[in-house]
């Protein structure tokens, strides 16, 4: 495959990705309606797992862990029930582009995590364009908040968890085939759930109560674990064959995608406060995002200059 070809084979994946990604969140939201969010929570990563095994044998790739790979996947287990509960209980009550809007500050917040806990080198127009994207998710927190009540924070709550989840991710996948990596993660979160649910019961919460759907809500949960396992697969590969510099401007596609399902499923549409605080978010992000490029192209020419005549 061609240069071209690998390139625009990326470009195809990461648009199905921006495709199914919002119909885990329309069908947690559909799940959540009668199903408790922690039970939600623990299908989706059982249908993750039980659709992931078979990708693995086929493959033949080993599904032996060393001390360090487990360990870190029990954290990024931790990270994706986490930021997956926060979501999925956002969801139920709130309109998905308007949750889906608010966890785009995660770039801004590995931007923010890169600089003060991992001394990377971040410049003011960077940082300044992180301030900014935080002042559009408040533009669609505070409606939210006045609407919903603290509810409205669980979005932030998933950025926050997912932003370390990417940064865990980085590590492992160093050391992991992306396939056994997002097979292990799954069904190590499946098992990290199982004491949550049985606290959440015997201290009477019913967002951590198990209680088993019923009816066409099987069907919504497996869904959220059916659409989770293509979304992020399409991801991993579109990564394998396209740069990530390529890829990224195009995530904020989902916010389109997610915009749209929300209408189509449940009539839900932003308000004109909202908007203006999801475009000051894409804004922002496709600024970090040109920087980030610009901050790249500029390293490789420090360590590799052109030839005199071409400069």
């Amino acid at each position: 495959m061609n240069p071209t070809d690998r390139i625009l084979t990326g470009v195809v994946l990461m648009i199905g990705f921006c495709i199914f990604a919002p119909l885990i969140d329309v069908a947690s939201k559909l799940a959540a309606q009668e199903v408790p969010v922690g039970v939600v929570t623990l299908g989706r990563f059982i249908v993750q797992a039980a659709l992931m095994l078979p990708v693995v044998l086929l493959m033949r790739l080993s599904f032996r862990l060393t001390p360090q790979t487990l360990g870190l996947t029990a954290i990024r287990a931790s990270l994706a029930i986490a930021s997956t509960y926060c979501f999925i209980a956002a969801v139920k009550v709130m309109p998905i582009a308007d949750a889906l809007a608010i966890v785009f500050v995660e770039p801004f917040i590995i931007l923010l995590v890169g600089k003060l806990a991992l001394s990377e080198q971040v410049g003011p127009r960077r940082l300044g364009a992180a301030v900014v994207g935080f002042g559009g998710s408040l533009l669609v927190i505070q409606p939210s908040f006045a609407a919903f009540g603290a509810v409205a924070l669980f979005p932030l709550g998933t950025a926050v968890f997912f932003a370390f989840y990417i940064l865990v991710t980085r590590h492992l996948s160093q050391r992991m085939h992306p396939v056994t990596m997002q097979f292990h993660t799954a069904v190590v979160a499946a098992f990290l759930c199982l004491p949550f649910l049985a606290a959440g019961q015997s201290l009477g919460w019913a967002a951590l109560d198990f209680i088993l759907p019923e009816g066409i809500f099987w069907l919504w949960c497996f869904s959220v674990g059916l659409a989770a396992t293509i979304s992020h697969m399409a991801m991993t590969y579109a990564l394998k064959f396209a740069p990530s510099s390529t890829l990224a401007p195009l995530h904020y596609l989902e916010i389109v995608t997610a915009t749209l399902f929300g209408y189509l499923f449940f009539g839900d549409f932003p308000d004109a406060v909202t908007l203006t605080g999801v475009a000051i978010i894409v804004a922002s992000g496709l600024y970090v995002i040109h920087r980030e490029r610009q901050v790249a192209r500029a390293a490789r020419l420090t360590l590799d200059p052109p030839a005199p005549e071409l400069r």
